[in-house]
């Protein structure tokens, strides 16, 4: 049985791979957040505004951020859904929750936070009114496993949203590969004292399922009426699909 998997453009052992971008993780928690303003250029938080806007969140509502990090969503989503509500802060990586918890705390905002495994989601079935991952499905050894967890914890009626780095148009590829190759890395050097990590992060956006893949991966996970919309020239994609 093969249980090599790809961490970046390397083949490693699927054991290997998560400690490995748990590394990646614990390297960068600190400068997370400016890093992703300068990388992205500030478009990060249009995506997720994007994002926000299509998950359609009402008072009272049962929501599930998954690799939530440094928890700027889960902040968003709590507001939302008011004090009848529930979001969960979930991420694999301890020092990535750690800022979010922080973040949260200072701004005045307790919500429930667990260290999970998304191929190993720890809640019952039918649970969740939302679910979204935001930039950590790539990270994930076993996509398909950790979309049909996310199925299985929504409820009927509940929508996925996975908002993910995607593959850009075709005429933005040699400017974008640029970038990505030699800017992203001198920036990691220069803000977060670590090139190899997001040279790491370039690379996994190139291993990851374009548009098109990531909608019948998702569609056979048992969700329903997938739909995907491009974000500047598929840099970034939001896909949702909801769970009859």
């Amino acid at each position: 049985m093969d249980n090599t998997t790809h961490f970046g453009f390397k083949t490693v052992f699927e054991t290997e791979k998560v400690e490995k971008v748990a590394g990646v993780f614990h390297s960068v928690a600190a400068k997370y957040d400016v890093m992703n303003d300068l990388m992205s250029v500030g478009l990060h938080r249009l995506w997720k505004t994007v994002a926000i806007a299509h998950a359609g969140i009402r008072p009272g509502f049962k929501v599930l951020d998954i690799a939530g990090g440094t928890g700027d969503l889960a902040m968003a989503f709590a507001k939302k859904c008011g004090p009848t509500g529930q979001v969960w802060l979930t991420d694999i990586n301890e020092s990535m929750l750690h800022v979010g918890r922080d973040r949260l705390l200072n701004n005045g905002i307790t919500l429930p936070i667990s260290l999970c495994d998304a191929e190993q989601l720890p809640f019952p079935d039918n649970y969740f009114d939302r679910v979204i991952v935001a930039f950590g499905l790539r990270n994930m050894t076993h996509k398909d496993v950790a979309l049909i967890e996310m199925q299985r914890v929504l409820k009927p009626g509940g929508k996925l949203l996975v908002l993910e780095f995607s593959t850009v148009w075709g005429f933005l590829k040699k400017p974008y590969d640029m970038y990505s190759f030699s800017v992203l890395p001198w920036l990691g050097q220069r803000i977060a004292g670590d090139a190899e990590s997001y040279r790491y992060l370039a690379e996994s956006i190139r291993m990851h399922p374009d548009q098109e893949t990531l909608k019948s991966m998702m569609e056979q996970s048992g969700l329903n009426r997938v739909e995907y919309v491009n974000l500047t020239g598929g840099v970034a994609a939001l896909h949702t699909g909801i769970k009859f």
